[in-house]
């Protein structure tokens, strides 16, 4: 039977923390991967405990968002570390996304869609006028055409981008209840896999608290 996956979001720059999420999220039920997000990746120890994590799978959450130029050089300045799946925003650019995907290697270059912070009313603020789910439409087209890798969308919109996009599926704002924090588009672990969703990225809800407990919790949910 296929495992269900998810990265674990390490949102900590304590390393004794991070040791503490990945040893007590081991199991022989679920995949697990773990996400590193701009916090932990520009503390005084994160690259350092980076460069020494071989055997996990590893998701550099970086969410590049530049010019061309200067998202190639931000890659090649990493290809000493071991990154499995690495984030791009797909409003970086068409050209932006197919030159970064040149020079990726065995990283899987992941195009990032619309924020789960965001909505359409957050949309306006900016100056969008496209509607959300269309705009996330529109953002999985250009990730098929630049051949990237993965996509992070909301799971509420993984129906629309598996329309254009055929690869991994990646999507955060997973949650048990209608607590939303700091997200706007959120489902259950359980609604996301049923939507299409390859990987979860999960937070909260398994490193707050009695991490194995929480992961207990998952395994359980999954089954009922």
């Amino acid at each position: 039977m296929k495992k269900n996956k998810i990265f674990v979001a390490c949102d900590s720059k304590n390393i004794s923390k991070i040791r503490d999420i990945i040893n007590k999220t081991k199991n022989s039920k679920i995949k697990v991967g773990y996400k590193f997000g701009l916090e932990f990746l520009n503390s005084k120890n994160g690259r350092n405990f980076l460069s020494k994590l071989k055997k996990e799978i590893v998701f550099a959450d970086l969410k590049l968002h530049d010019i061309p130029n200067t998202c190639i050089s931000t890659i090649k300045a990493l290809k000493d570390l071991k990154i499995d799946y690495l984030t791009i925003h797909i409003s970086s650019g068409l050209k932006a996304l197919k030159e970064t995907k040149k020079i990726s290697g065995k990283t899987k270059l992941i195009g990032v869609t619309i924020l789960t912070s965001l909505d359409n009313n957050s949309l306006k603020e900016i100056g969008y006028n496209k509607e959300l789910k269309k705009l996330v439409f529109h953002q999985a087209k250009l990730a098929h055409k630049a051949n990237l890798d993965a996509i992070v969308c909301s799971a509420q919109e993984v129906k629309i981008v598996k329309k254009v996009f055929k690869k991994e599926i990646i999507t955060p704002g997973i949650r048990y209840d209608t607590r939303l924090y700091d997200q706007k588009r959120v489902l259950t672990p359980k609604q996301a896999y049923k939507n299409g969703s390859d990987w979860l990225v999960i937070g909260r809800p398994i490193t707050k608290g009695n991490i194995k407990k929480n992961i207990q919790k998952l395994i359980d949910h999954l089954n009922q």
